[in-house]
Parts: C-alpha cells; structure tokens; sequence
C-alpha cells in the first residue's frame, strides 16, 4: 500500500495526483497576460510530477535558467473517495519551489510562497459540474533571488564547490481530499512525561454551528489505550489524555519513544455531529518522549543521550531535492542506521513528511534545519520567518525531531555579531521557535556566532584527530575552542554570551573525499585514496571526538556525496564506499561525554540508554 503523503495526518481516501501533467516554460513570463489557465495547447511537454524539470526523473532535465513553469491536469470528480454533493474539495501541496499560483477550470483558487512548506487550497467554489476539471499551475522560482529560502540551490547555472542544480516547480506529492464543510484542519500532539498525560490540541477549519463529538482512540500494537469522547463548542480544543495508569501497566520502554525502542502509539479521531453522524475521520500518530539539553548533556525521555549525527543534504542525482521512491526513503534511513548512527541532520532542506516518518518508524534523531538564504534585506526576513512558521506547524508532531536548527554559519546574516539588526533576527526567530514549541531546543545559528541557543553546535574541519584532542580533550580545551577561531577565523561564542549549560556538539566534521570522479571539479576537506584510508581517517576523526569528556555528540560530514562533494560515507548512488559495519563498530564505541555512574544509573533502573555500552537507545 503506498504511504500517505503525510503519514502524521491521514484520511482514509485521496486521489493521488503524481505522475504526468502537461508542462511549459514561460521564459518572457506572459502565461498569465494571455490566458494559459485556460488553453490547454501551451502545455505540449510532459512532465513527470513530483520531479523537478532540471531532473532527469522529471523527464525534462534541463538545467538551464527557467523562472517560470507552468503545470496543467485533468480529474474526474467521480475519482475523488468520499466526494458527493455538499463536500468540500482540497488540493495539498507538499511543496512547490518557490512561489505558486493555482487555479481550477481557469479560476484562480489561491497562491503560496515559500518552496520547503506544504500548502492547501479549497477548490469547491472552481468545480465545474461532474465531469472533468483541469488544474493549472504556474510555479516561480527565480534562479538569481537570493533573499529566497534556497537552501544550496546554486544561484548560477552551473553549480560549484559545495551547491548544486536546482529544484524548481512542484517538487513533493500532489492531492485531493473530499471533507465535510466542518473539519479537522490541524492536530497537535505534547506530550508531557511529568505529569503523565498526553496533550491534546485540534482545529477546526470554522466554529461549528451546533456543538459537536470528537472520539479519539489510541492504541499501541492493537492494544485499546484510550478512547475518550470530548465536546466541540468552538473551533478549537484542548484536552490533555491521562496516561500514567497504561505506563504503569505496561512499562515505560514499551511505550516510550526512543531510537532502540521507536513505540508509535496508533491514533484515530472522528469528528461527529449529536446524532453520531461522522463529519471526519483522521489518522495519525504519537511518539511518547522527551527531550531536553541541560548540564551539558542531552537528555532523552529524562536520560543522557550521546548523539551520534550524520549530516544528510537530501539530494539525489536523478530526482534533486524530490525523494526518488518511497523505497528510497526507506532505504535512506535504513542506511543511516546501518552506519552505527542514531541520528541525522537534514542539511539546508525541510525534508518530505514521508522521511521523517520513516525516522519516527524506524528510530532516529533528527536534527531540521532551514533552508537558507544569501542576502539580508527585510523582505528576506518576512519570507524566511512566515514559511520557518509553517515548517514548525507542519512537522511539530514528528518524535523523531529534537532540534529545530532555524540557521546555519550565519549564512543571509553576513555581519552577525556587529550588525543589530543580524542579531535581532536571530534572537527573534529563536524566541518565536521557542514560543510555539517550547518541548524541543532550537540553536539560533548551528556552527558559527552563536549568539542564541540551547545547544552549542561547533563546525571544525580538522583533519587530524591530534589536532581535534588538542582543541576539545578536555573541559577546559573546548571552553578555549568557543571563545577562540579554530576554523574559518569566526568565533563561536562571544564573551557577553553566558554558558548556562548548553550542551556541546561538534555539529560538522570529517568531510573527508574518496572516489572523486576523475576529471570533475570535487570538494572535501581532505581526502585519502582508498577505502581502507577512509576507515581510518573516520576512525582516527571520530574517536578523538568521542574520547572529549566535553562533547555531547557529533554530526560527521556526510552521509552521501552531492555533486562536486565527494566526501560522503556513501556516494551519491547511495553505494557504501567502505564495508557499513567497520563503519558502524566506529560510530557506536562508548565515549566518555556521559559520565559512568550516569550510566550505570539509568541501566539499574531498567532504561536503555543512548551512550556507553548500550549505544543507541
């Protein structure tokens, strides 16, 4: 069966709309002025959709300069699962790069800005009868822009260094979805350990008109857990799930979330009217867990986690920022694990819904971060903090998340620690993260200039474990490391801002290359010339992290290569450059950041920890 474009919030039926739609380019940007919703001749290419047109999965792949495309589509009403008269009619977006306009039989039903969120549209008032309905799509994304969200798309037309090509256009699932004219628009999941209850808040998409049933059931590998009827006055609600009679009776690692133990409790509500008359029906599901960074240390469901990271760009050779297959997704974090790692940092990409459950399912960390920006202006920050918004209500269910990372080395924030106004904006952004998700920290700028953060994420390219020891053995080494320049000459922490127990983590390291393609431009931060060189600058790298009583954990760079980077464990055709498990026997050795009676504390009291001997839970 295939998986739901967003497996946190299904409906039992969709009408899936990837696959081949009519497609154009519209260089001189006419295609509005005369009228391309409505003539379906502009449209004489075939696109593949959700690749982009610089893909070769698209069917398209072309590379070249494109800042207008147009997409165009055709559906039966009939084909909709749970449409009759009186419904109304969703067309979901999971992401279009950068800005998109939509209409629905050449009447414009909405637009959206920002090419990381997903968006939906209500097209009722478009349709036309029973028979066919066409949609049309014009996408822009502008190649030179550089104050859009851009992660590292290159800004010129043949990419270098460390960006690569382009993803313009639609770029993730498309979809329709029949709902009642009441229903639910948003669920929002909290759980709070402490006090033993699971928080529960859902929106409505208006008030109802008389008072409504919401039923929620929940339950854990077909065990009934709850099922708890509540009253609907108003749009929105919430309760809070009493929970600590089933840990009681069923034990905390069996229903906690954790990466050796990934539990995902089942969820189900149906919205009804007094009758018992079902207006909705929604499926989702609930990681039990929490996270905190404190004394130094992360902390997983109240317990000390080392976190062993892997920087991951989410980039494919055929398909770009577009996952190839659901099957690659799964493969993707498979390998990841396969590797000795717990965790993974999504490098300059939101990624698709479909692979943070795979990190849910599975049992990963994982670390999201925004895609940038290149210059600061204040439309800059206006587009950056409305779609970072959607970004933290769209994905704040996932347990698999535990940092939000709103910037990386200061990149659109070129003069951060002498401009106020640079500063503000991170301070900002990191208040409002904080505000709407106070149960996950959030680092202001991962890896340079921090001058915001819960964790103290450090970028150093050494390329010599001597030289790592010397900079982070000791306590007392890495304290020196943040206020001083190991790398780039940028200093890390600056003097007026405090230590207030941040944990640290070496956020970026390794990037050593190995199977550069012969004749191509590569990049790396160093490299060896087989694959036995590979394990042992990995080896020599990554024990030199771990044997730091100051270090929290570690994200090496990287896991696959990306165009001119050559530097991955794997390269870009996800092949292992050297045997998984001599890589993963690396990874998973005990380090000494978790203190020993810390360990043997939480293995007394029954709880599978994250660090030590019992890696990875």
């Amino acid at each position: 069966m295939p998986l739901h474009p967003n497996p946190q919030f299904r409906r039992p039926h969709l009408l899936d709309l990837t696959g081949p739609w009519g497609f154009a380019y519209d260089d001189a940007d006419v295609g509005a002025d005369q009228g391309w919703p409505d003539d379906p001749a502009r449209f004489d290419r075939t696109i593949q959709v959700p690749f982009p047109p610089e893909s070769k999965a698209s069917g398209i792949h072309d590379t070249s300069e494109h800042p207008v495309v147009w997409y165009r589509r055709t559906f039966r009403l009939g084909d909709v699962g749970g449409w009759e008269p009186g419904t109304r009619l969703l067309l979901r977006f999971g992401a279009v790069d950068y800005e998109a306009r939509v209409w629905v039989n050449g009447l414009p039903v909405g637009r959206h800005e920002g090419g990381h969120a997903s968006f939906a549209l209500d097209v009722t008032e478009a349709l036309r009868g029973d028979g066919e309905q066409v949609i049309v799509v014009r996408a822009e994304d502008q190649p030179r822009d550089l104050t859009q969200p851009r992660g590292k798309q290159f800004w010129e037309p043949e990419p270098r260094r460390i960006w690569y090509h382009r993803t313009t256009g639609i770029w993730q699932p498309v979809w329709l979805e029949a709902v009642n004219r009441t229903h639910i628009e948003e669920l929002r999941w909290t759980p709070d350990l402490d006090r033993g209850v699971l928080g529960l808040q859902v929106r409505l998409n208006r008030d109802p008109d008389a008072p409504l049933r919401l039923r929620l059931r929940l339950s854990l590998r077909g065990d009934l857990l709850a099922d708890d009827t509540y009253l609907v006055g108003r749009r929105e609600i919430r309760r809070d799930v009493g929970l600590e009679p089933v840990v009681l009776n069923i034990g905390r690692r069996k229903l906690l979330w954790a990466p050796k133990h990934p539990n995902l409790v089942d969820a189900e509500l149906i919205l009804e009217t007094a009758d018992g008359t079902a207006l909705d029906e929604v499926h989702s599901y609930v990681g039990l867990r929490s996270v905190q960074a404190t004394d130094g240390l992360f902390l997983l469901n109240g317990v000390p986690s080392y976190l062993r990271l892997v920087l991951s760009q989410g980039y494919w050779p055929e398909s770009h920022l577009a996952a190839p297959s659901e099957d690659a997704i799964r493969r993707e974090v498979e390998s990841i694990k396969a590797l000795g790692f717990n965790g993974v940092r999504n490098h300059q990409k939101v990624e698709d819904p479909r692979f943070l459950y795979e990190c849910d399912r599975q049992g990963l960390f994982v670390w999201s971060e925004m895609a940038s920006a290149y210059a600061y202006t204040e439309h800059a920050v206006e587009r950056f903090t409305r779609e970072w918004l959607e970004v933290l209500r769209r994905d704040y269910n996932h347990p698999s998340i535990v940092t939000w990372v709103p910037f990386n080395e200061s990149w659109g924030l070129p003069n951060l620690p002498g401009n106020p106004a640079h500063r503000a904006f991170v301070e900002g952004i990191y208040g409002l993260t904080r505000a709407l998700d106070p149960t996950r920290p959030v680092i202001g700028n991962d890896g340079w200039e921090h001058v915001v953060a819960d964790i103290w994420g450090i970028h150093d390219y050494a390329l010599e474990g001597s030289v790592l020891r010397e900079r982070y053995g000791t306590a007392e080494a890495v304290q020196r490391a943040l206020t001083g320049r190991p790398q780039h000459h940028r200093i890390q922490v600056g003097g007026d801002v405090p230590r207030a127990g941040q944990p640290i983590v070496l956020s970026e390291f390794g990037g050593i290359s190995f199977h550069a393609e012969p004749g191509r431009p590569w990049f790396g931060y160093g490299s060896v010339a087989d694959a036995d060189g590979l394990l042992a600058k990995y080896e020599e790298l990554v024990t030199a992290v771990l044997d730091s009583p100051g270090i929290a954990g570690f994200c090496y760079t990287q896991l696959t290569d990306t165009e001119q980077e050559a530097n991955g464990l794997l390269d870009a055709a996800r092949t292992p450059k050297v045997d998984p498990e001599r890589i993963a026997a690396v990874t998973r050795r005990a380090s000494k950041a978790i203190p020993g009676d810390l360990v043997a504390a939480a293995q007394e009291a029954g709880i599978v920890t994250a660090f030590g001997s019992a890696a990875g839970g």
